[in-house]
């Protein structure tokens, strides 16, 4: 489930259970899929915006040549952590997040609402501002992890601090889609009036998009680990817990 852009793949690669006797993560095998081979089908999921970028994917007697296989037979679980570790660290995304919040900023003084602009709403500002303390935070956060990366050669270790960059990082995009949303107001509907073109043509074209980002980012918590999954390796792998 949810195999992004799957429906663009060549090959893809899986985590195959190896040894049904081993326990937990042993015994899983990381394997290269050809994805033109026999057996293999890709179905499209398509999420709340209208988007099928994610996608099912079934395997039904599919055959991998030996030479396919990464790493050691089951111990494919080493090559999976090093893999979102990195995915982990790569969704901290702090420079467009702060074009983002540069462009809301923008967005905020120039549209209306009551009579004024959307930034002069206290309840509003404060939001906006919390946010942009917290997006800052979160960059000098990755800064610091990159950098104790650098200095510390961990191999193909994952850093555990990595699932905090991931978890705040996805909380951050998700409270700034919610804001796009709100200076949008009423043309956030343009989404779902997109075949009634007189109303189309009093709104703006980033309302829609904001709408479309709104809904479609509900994901961002989930991929590369839950947040829940997040806050167990944060609570064992750095605290100690």
């Amino acid at each position: 489930m949810w195999t992004t852009n799957a429906q663009y793949a060549d090959w893809m690669f899986c985590l195959v259970r190896t040894d049904p006797k081993a326990k937990k993560q042993e015994g899983i095998s990381f394997l290269l899929i050809d994805m033109r081979s026999p057996g293999v089908t890709v179905r499209p999921v398509h999420t709340m915006e209208g988007g099928a970028e994610v996608n099912q994917c079934f395997f039904e007697d599919v055959k991998v040549p030996v030479e396919n296989l990464i790493g050691q037979e089951n111990r494919g679980w080493d090559c999976a952590k090093f893999l979102l570790g990195n995915e982990r660290t790569g969704a901290s995304r702090v420079g467009s997040t702060r074009e983002r919040l540069k462009h809301l900023r923008k967005l905020a003084m120039s549209e209306m609402k009551a009579g004024k602009p959307i930034i002069q709403d206290p309840s509003f500002r404060a939001r906006l501002l919390s946010l942009e303390v917290e997006a800052k935070a979160h960059e000098i956060t990755t800064m610091r992890v990159l950098d104790a990366d650098a200095r510390k050669d961990r191999g193909d270790a994952p850093n555990p601090l990595s699932s905090l960059l991931k978890l705040r990082a996805s909380e951050i995009r998700q409270e700034l889609t919610h804001l796009y949303v709100e200076v949008a107001g009423p043309h956030a509907m343009r989404l779902a009036l997109e075949a009634e073109d007189e109303l189309e043509a009093f709104t703006p074209d980033w309302a829609g998009l904001a709408t479309a980002t709104y809904l479609n980012n509900r994901k961002v918590t989930i991929y590369g680990g839950t947040s829940e999954v997040q806050h167990n390796i944060l609570a064992k792998a750095v605290l100690g817990l």
